[in-house]
């Protein structure tokens, strides 16, 4: 229910700027913002949410989602329609979305993800090291110490 839930703040939000930058702004129809934002969102939720944002950090995984988005929304406007300068518009477009994702991966990474690792096995995930503690095998007795050291100072 989780991923529902997300997956409709983003489809919801997305549709909301989009619309206003490619509908209102550049004069593409609600049908049209309508399919690129559901390939835009369930790929990026895919990809940059469900890929890349547990296995990296939140830049890292706004600048994917900032690249796939300009690459989904580029092509398909200048698929959708008949205008030629489509990558200015497109690159704003993204640029948008990446502002939205920004916001987004912190409410992914923190009620979506599960932290908690998984077992695999009778084997955790979690490492677990011990350092080993011992007495020395052949230790040095008092009277090798006191004469390594007579001889150090004789020889200083």
């Amino acid at each position: 229910m989780k991923h529902v839930t997300a997956l409709a703040i983003k489809f919801i939000s997305s549709l909301v700027l989009l619309y206003i930058l490619l509908g209102v702004i550049y004069g593409l129809s609600f049908t049209n913002v309508f399919l690129i934002t559901m390939v835009l969102g369930i790929t990026s939720y895919l990809i940059g949410d469900l890929l890349i944002l547990p296995r990296t950090n939140n830049m890292i995984a706004t600048f994917s989602d900032f690249g796939l988005a300009l690459i989904v929304i580029w092509v398909m406007t200048a698929n959708l329609t008949t205008n030629q300068n489509t990558f200015a518009i497109s690159l704003i477009s993204a640029l948008g979305i990446a502002l939205f994702e920004l916001i987004f991966h912190k409410y992914v990474a923190k009620y979506v993800i599960d932290e908690t690792p998984k077992e695999v096995g009778h084997q955790s995930e979690i490492l677990q090291y011990q350092t080993e503690a011992s007495e020395e095998l052949y230790p040095e007795s008092d009277k090798n110490k006191k004469k390594k050291m007579n001889d150090y100072i004789k020889s200083t």
